[in-house]
């Protein structure tokens, strides 16, 4: 654990050249699910979404995403790629209120968003085995919202004490008022079939060994023999307005709820499709240097002002008497 805990250190302070680590700002918050709700116009709950202006309710599979897309949140301006997931609210007397978000450490005034981290074996070391790029037409998705308890590893929260906290991690929400807020970790497994872009639950054609905590993936079995990149989202959620304990229910219980109606956590998961222009990401893999081979990036500023006109209009920040979508099955 001590070991752990100083890469951690390590990995907010200074370059490394086993991994990526970079922000991308909000792209969107709404009702849209292309991979589990393909085409709904809603889709059952709300959602933040990163990366490509090429998002769309369908995001049809045999269309390169880097091609239809003209600009991205992230900081590396080759990564035309969407990660999402779920919303947190915080839920008062009967009404919601949005938690905004806010960026994570060294990824300046970035807007909202989250934290993507491509990592080879851990904050140390390359490793020494191959790690192929995801393909064009690449598409997964980690946890359930339907989850019952928090047996996978990779699916956990950190009561932030301030923006570096990184330990101790919990399967569910933090039960205590947390000075800077709340972060949600999502990895997603790196062991793949070979042959599946994709499958029919968004998952079975990947196989995950992760551990958690960024700790190094374990061995792929021969069903999914081959080793991929261990693709995690860290996400800030502000909790910080929300602190005042007498604000929280009278039971003592925690206030949050993710927008599809969970308020334990365990069914946090995330939605990742595949948009890396040509083989950036297959280049970034092989190299030992954070920023070679020529991957490109982008100013902050210029990734904030990537952005998509909403497909679905609804009131998702004001105090709402009930969520968008609420009493819709979750997806």
């Amino acid at each position: 654990m001590k070991t752990t805990l100083i890469a951690q250190a390590l990995a907010l302070v200074a370059p490394s050249q086993a991994y990526l680590r970079f922000g991308c700002a909000t792209l969107s918050v709404q009702r849209l699910d292309p991979l589990v709700e393909p085409g709904a116009i809603p889709s059952a709950h709300l959602h933040q979404i990163i990366g490509g202006n090429g998002f769309n309710a369908t995001m049809d599979p045999t269309t390169d995403v880097a091609e239809r897309a003209t600009c991205t949140t992230c900081t590396f301006s080759e990564d035309f790629s969407n990660y999402w997931t779920a919303v947190l609210y915080l839920a008062r007397n009967g009404t919601y209120k949005r938690v905004p978000q806010y960026p994570n450490s060294l990824l300046g005034n970035i807007k909202g968003g989250m934290t993507v981290y491509y990592i080879q074996q851990d904050f140390g070391s390359n490793g020494n085995q191959k790690i192929t790029a995801f393909k064009k037409g690449f598409r997964m998705t980690v946890g359930t919202p339907s989850a019952a308890d928090g047996s996978n590893p990779g699916l956990r929260y950190t009561c932030l004490q301030n923006v570096n906290t990184r330990f101790p991690e919990t399967a569910e929400f933090p039960k205590q008022a947390c000075p800077a807020g709340i972060m949600a970790i999502h990895h997603f497994p790196a062991c793949w079939d070979g042959k599946n872009l994709d499958s029919p639950n968004h998952q079975d054609h990947m196989y995950n060994t992760n551990k958690g905590a960024f700790s190094p993936a374990g061995a792929c079995p021969a069903s999914h023999p081959v080793r991929m990149p261990q693709l995690a989202y860290e996400t800030m959620w502000d909790t910080r307005p929300f602190n005042n304990k007498a604000d929280w229910p009278a039971d003592g219980s925690q206030p949050f709820v993710w927008s599809y109606e969970d308020s334990k956590g365990y069914g946090t998961h995330g939605d990742y499709v595949f948009g890396w222009k040509g083989d950036a990401l297959q280049r970034a893999m092989d190299s030992k240097a954070l920023l070679s081979n020529g991957i490109t990036t982008q100013s902050v500023a210029q990734a904030n002002q990537c952005t998509i006109k909403n497909t679905v209009d609804e009131d998702i920040d004001s105090w709402l008497t009930e969520m968008p979508g609420q009493g819709s099955m979750p997806m």
